[in-house]
């Protein structure tokens, strides 16, 4: 009597290979997904320190435009009928600040219009921008030349001196906004290598030639209007 046949029970096998415990994973997953996070981190990091730079320039342009019209320095001049006040304003004292900050915002803007030495230089004249802001600022706070040339011409005698003189908080201003450029230029040189750049899509090819002009699609011969378009633009439809 012979034994009935036995079906056999071995397992599926699953996709998924089993490991033994302690085996490492196969490194090609890992390998696609592991510089997704530093890459990612890195362009947070950079827009992050563009943004930075883009309000500390912007808002440091304006306040040295500001204070340079301000108020830095009153006095008085003495007359034989009593004292006539005198008042500077910061572009009588120095007009450093204001072209400075002319020159800043022209630099913060042509950053993302180069690229590598371009931007480097560009960066540098920002940071440079900034510090002559806050030197002219600190030193024109303590100048009181323009306002005794003020007394001078309301008294009419060469070398009039002025009483009382006070000094307002706008050279402070102007300091403050030169400092503001130096730290969006100080971020453009050290981390605008990070930055986007414009589109490079307008740029002329190397020698003056323009790129390839595309190849407008093959016009349906069964629609007639398509092939009098084509023979408006001088192709031949059936080609």
């Amino acid at each position: 009597m012979s034994a009935a046949p036995q079906t056999r029970t071995d397992p599926e096998p699953s996709d998924e290979s089993e490991l033994p415990d302690g085996a490492a994973s196969p490194p090609g997953d890992a390998a696609e997904t592991a510089p997704a996070g530093p890459a990612r981190g890195a362009d947070r990091g950079a827009r992050r320190s563009l943004a930075l730079a883009l309000l500390a320039g912007a808002a440091g342009a304006g306040l040295a435009l500001l204070a340079s019209g301000r108020i830095w320095a009153r006095g008085s001049a003495q007359l034989a009928q009593g004292e006539l006040p005198r008042s500077v304003t910061g572009a009588d004292v120095t007009g450093v600040p204001g072209a400075l900050a002319v020159v800043g915002l022209a630099a913060l803007v042509a950053v993302f219009a180069v690229r590598r030495a371009g931007r480097t230089g560009v960066a540098v004249l920002l940071t440079l921008s900034g510090a002559g802001i806050v030197a002219a600022a600190l030193v024109g706070n303590a100048d009181t030349s323009a306002l005794r040339e003020k007394a001078a011409t309301a008294v009419g005698l060469a070398g009039a001196d002025v009483h009382h003189v006070t000094h307002t908080g706008w050279p402070w201003v102007a300091a403050a906004g030169g400092l503001l450029l130096l730290i969006a230029g100080l971020l453009a040189l050290f981390r605008g290598r990070h930055w986007p750049a414009m589109s490079g899509r307008y740029e002329r090819t190397p020698g003056g030639a323009r790129g390839p002009r595309r190849t407008p699609p093959a016009p349906d011969l069964d629609r007639p209007e398509e092939i009098w378009k084509s023979l408006d633009r001088g192709e031949d439809p059936t080609r």
